[in-house]
């Protein structure tokens, strides 16, 4: 063999090596890839597998948790019907012990009924034996009742027949003197007690008309200011005013030192003209039955001490009086009435505190006509807050009086506290809606300086005001005698 041909040879054998080569690496190539797809393959197996055991465990335990739950809503349904069942149970046995309770106390009701019946028809028989009894003790008791009480009558008719002969004698002095209180009368006492208004007054009317010389419009508005912050009233002062004015116009001048003298003169001129000059106090023929005056005012006004001092000088005029203390709401009032009562010396008639008014008023009537009063004063409540309260008590204490005495009560007397200036007005309008109102009396004037409010009270109202008080003394409620007032309060 040649060189070429063992070239030749070597290279083909080379390429020979060279494929075998190759067709090894491919043959371990796809071994290798096939190991490699056979591990990917078991591992996605296991992976498969995995989940599969995951999923099942899940599903596992889903599965027992449901059992569980089921259990205990199973365990829960049990219980709650076991707890209803137990309420069931005391309920009905509640129910039994009540209605064996009921049923018990039936018993015990009729039980007693009987013993009651027993008891009541065992007392009706009692009674029955010792009626003769009490009826003999009661006529011997009645006799002697019967026979002091004609000894009384007789004491009684004696007693009357004196009271009756000073009566007379009283009666006829007080006829020729112009009433039962003129001999009470103190013109000293007015002027003091008038002193306060009186001071304020002419004080203001002197500031008024100082450096002036002729009543102007200038000084009838002072004037006008004057008299209506002495609580002479608005509508008052505004007639005073136009009268002054009337004047003016008709003499053509009024010089300043003359505003005091006009000033007087109008104002008694219009007090005559709206109510007339009340100088007597008398009673009225009321058919041999007792003059009967019912008291009205709102508490504070000096009510009780005006009936305690009205008491007095009815009684120091020799007539008989009787009070009757109605005002039963107000604390202490019918105490201090009982002290009023025996500090004059006259009988009460009262039933204590909250006692139906209309009743006290009842008996003090009764009272009166058996004991032959003349003079019966009842007092009343106190309260102007409620109107529609008020007007029906006072009308039910009326209409009680009158069947009793016909006509009664002739005299609805309204007290007014005249320090209150212009709330006497108000005071006064509101009772006068509420109840029949026919007389008036100012008190607590010494003590104010708001004594003009009687003029514009006299003046506003068609109620004649039959009393003023001028003091604290049981003979300082004064007559009001329009022309005096009119002079002390100008003196």
């Amino acid at each position: 063999m040649g060189f070429l041909d063992r070239l030749f040879g070597n290279k083909k054998k080379e390429e020979e090596l060279a494929q075998a080569k190759l067709t090894e690496e491919k043959r371990l190539n796809k071994e290798v890839k096939a190991k490699l797809e056979a591990e990917a393959a078991q591992k996605a197996e296991q992976e498969r597998l995995a989940r599969d055991s995951e999923a099942n465990r899940l599903a596992e335990e889903a599965a027992a948790k449901q059992a569980a739950e089921e259990a205990q809503a199973k365990l829960e349904a049990e219980a709650a019907q076991k707890a209803d069942q137990e309420r069931l149970a005391r309920d009905s046995e509640a129910k039994r012990l009540a209605e064996e309770a009921a049923a018990k106390q039936a018993a015990e009701e009729a039980q007693a009924k009987l013993e009651a019946e027993a008891a009541q028809k065992a007392e009706q028989e009692r009674l029955a034996r010792d009626s003769e009894a009490n009826r003999l003790a009661e006529e011997a008791a009645a006799k002697q009742a019967a026979e002091e009480a004609q000894a009384r009558l007789e004491a009684e008719a004696a007693q009357k027949a004196e009271q009756e002969r000073l009566a007379k004698v009283t009666e006829q002095k007080s006829k020729k003197s112009g009433g039962l209180f003129s001999k009470f009368f103190s013109k000293d006492k007015l002027d003091k007690g008038l002193e306060k208004s009186k001071e304020s007054l002419f004080t203001k009317l002197t500031r008024a008309v100082a450096g002036k010389s002729k009543v102007d419009e200038d000084v009838l508005d002072d004037l006008e200011e004057v008299l209506i912050t002495s609580d002479v009233g608005v509508n008052t002062t505004l007639k005073i005013i136009e009268r002054i004015e009337a004047r003016i116009s008709k003499e053509k001048y009024l010089g300043t030192s003359e505003l005091k003298e006009v000033l007087r003169d109008e104002i008694a001129a219009l007090l005559e003209e709206s109510s007339g000059i009340e100088t007597k106090i008398t009673i009225p023929d009321t058919s041999s039955e007792p003059y009967v005056i019912m008291v009205v005012g709102v508490n504070g006004v000096g009510k009780t001490t005006t009936i305690g001092k009205l008491a007095h000088q009815f009684k120091q005029s020799g007539k008989s009086v009787l009070l009757g203390a109605a005002d039963t709401f107000r604390a202490a009032a019918v105490d201090q009435l009982i002290i009023w009562s025996e500090r004059v010396g006259v009988p009460i008639v009262q039933q204590g505190m909250n006692a139906d008014p209309a009743s006290v008023a009842f008996d003090t009537l009764q009272s009166a006509k058996a004991q032959d009063s003349d003079v019966v004063i009842i007092d009343t409540a106190g309260r102007l807050h409620n109107k529609v309260g008020l007007m029906n008590e006072l009308t039910k204490i009326k209409t009680v009086m009158s069947k009793i005495i016909p006509n009664a009560p002739h005299e609805i007397l309204l007290v007014l506290d005249g320090s209150t200036g212009q709330n006497a007005f108000e005071q006064a309008k509101q009772f006068s809606i509420a109840t029949d109102i026919n007389a008036l009396a100012v008190t607590k004037l010494d003590g104010t300086a708001k004594g003009g409010v009687v003029i514009g009270i006299s003046d506003q109202f068609q109620i004649p005001v039959k009393y003023i008080g001028v003091g604290e003394g049981m003979e300082d409620l004064q007559v009001f005698n329009r022309k005096e007032f009119v002079d002390s309060f100008f003196k």
